[in-house]
């Protein structure tokens, strides 16, 4: 195998994990319905099953990013990849719900752990520019793929009577896979030298994971529980112990450490937009599925398959549209981002008029969950460079780190509060109208979210490619 071709060989294995954690995520969405039923959950428990994993993601990723450094990227990726497969494995042979969800959480720290690896290998393996734009576009065409392959087999595999209940499968299927990748690594992958002795932030992490956890856990499981003191307490707590997490991170940084999170990110203006963006938007992303694949599943009575099906045609525009949009940035800028908006607003209003009954005109809603995708296609690839753009070098690292963790915590609250308002009106007399009634009110209220997510973009300054870097942290 020359040179050339182990190269692109390589970065297929290091796409492993970001295709694997990706997936994870779609093929979860659809298939949430027969997963409450298999572990006979409650509607909390199966919100669990989303935002635990997103959490464990979040609050290690950065951390993951770091110890790749240290202990070198190939033995972080590794062991990442080992957990990863492991606690798939066991999620696919829990039997109650605290045991899933133990093990989802498994899943995002471990992921958390080996896709910062990837990121990493990608710029020691392709130097040259060119050929690193390349690389980069198809470790993130993989994930674009992932996540339509995830919405179909979540669809499927629930449907599916072997000889284990179908919905098991679609974590065990991720054992062959990982098992794959470990082998393929321990071969191939090259061992990269230790780049930092910088200390790890654990005091950073715990207090951070528990702030994730005291705002997140309460909210999801108190509202089923008729919000018991304990519950009320814990998110009155969140408060407290984010503020003593700033606080901690500041003091480690004017001692000169290395704090997990780089406070002076939060100087620059454009920065602090941008995430108020993110907010919003992430806060929207993963509670549409939510939203409804319990409302066709649970509400209409829709087989598994179908339901997957219609989430294949949203990911197909979103693939439609990422690779347009990536080529209409550099020329219009955040207004491609702001058409995206738009699009995905007009089309959640769209989804209200036809989600109205259980018989839904397949004809019409097929290609309102396609133009649903093309906005999302053209709002998610660039929002990360819109909200890096003025970032200067040196902090581009930390930055994208602080950004993706952001977004999972954004995913998360959105699944605990936008999926919660659902549940919540769902729940006082089921049945197909208090389903409809629900629904709608969660769709509005995301549409709002989405308007909000529309008005940060308009505030965020407009700037020519390259002029990166040039904005000072304001005061």
């Amino acid at each position: 195998m020359d040179r050339q071709i182990s190269k692109w060989f390589l970065l297929t294995i290091i796409s492993s994990s970001i295709f694997l954690a990706v997936i994870d995520i779609f093929i979860v969405n659809v298939a949430l319905p027969s997963i409450r039923k298999g572990i006979n959950g409650s509607d909390g428990d199966i919100q669990l099953v989303i935002a635990l994993y997103l959490l464990g993601y979040a609050a290690f990723l950065i951390t993951g990013g770091r110890a790749g450094d240290q202990f070198g990227k190939k033995k972080v990726f590794l062991l990442g990849m080992i957990a990863f497969t492991l606690a798939s494995a066991f999620c696919g042979i829990s039997q109650t719900a605290f045991q899933l969800n133990t093990a989802r959480m498994l899943q995002g720290i471990s992921a958390g752990f080996m896709i910062p690896q990837g990121i990493s290998y990608i710029q020691v393996l392709f130097p040259d520019p060119v050929e690193r734009i390349k690389a980069i576009s198809i470790y993130g065409s993989i994930a674009g793929m992932a996540s339509v392959i995830g919405q179909f087999l979540g669809g499927l595999l629930p449907d599916l009577h072997f000889v284990v209940a179908g919905w098991r499968l679609i974590f065990l299927i991720n054992v062959p896979l990982g098992v794959a990748s470990i082998l393929f690594a321990i071969r191939f992958l090259p061992k990269q030298r230790n780049l930092t002795t910088e200390k790890f932030d654990y005091s950073g992490v715990l207090l951070l994971t528990l702030t994730l956890m005291a705002l997140i856990y309460p909210m999801i499981r108190g509202r089923e529980l008729g919000w018991p003191a304990w519950s009320l307490l814990c998110i009155a707590a969140s408060i407290p112990l984010l503020i003593w997490f700033i606080y901690d991170q500041k003091q480690k940084l004017r001692r000169q450490q290395s704090p997990l999170i780089d406070m002076e990110l939060f100087a620059f203006k454009d920065f602090n937009i941008a995430l108020c963006a993110v907010l919003f938007y992430f806060m929207v992303q993963d509670s549409y599925f939510l939203l409804n694949v319990i409302l066709l599943q649970t509400g209409f009575g829709i087989s598994s398959t179908e339901a997957g099906l219609f989430f294949v045609s949203q990911g197909l525009g979103f693939v439609v549209a990422s690779l347009i949009s990536i080529h209409l940035v550099p020329k219009y800028g955040k207004k491609v981002l702001q058409a995206g908006i738009l699009i995905m607003i007009v089309s959640s209003g769209l989804h209200i008029l036809v989600f109205d009954s259980v018989n839904i005109n397949r004809i019409t809603a097929y290609p309102v969950l396609f133009v649903y995708g093309l906005g999302c296609g053209s709002v998610l690839p660039s929002l990360m460079t819109m909200a890096l753009k003025s970032i200067p070098t040196k902090f581009a690292g930390a930055a994208s780190g602080t950004y993706a963790t952001f977004q999972q915590t954004a995913i998360a609250l959105g699944i605990g509060v936008i999926g919660g308002l659902f549940f919540y009106l769902a729940s006082e007399t089921p049945s197909i109208i208090t389903y409809l009634k629900a629904y709608q009110t969660a769709m509005f209220v995301n549409m709002f979210l989405l308007v909000l997510v529309g008005l940060f973009l308009v505030l965020l300054p407009e700037r020519k490619a390259g002029a990166a870097g040039i904005n000072r942290p304001q005061s």
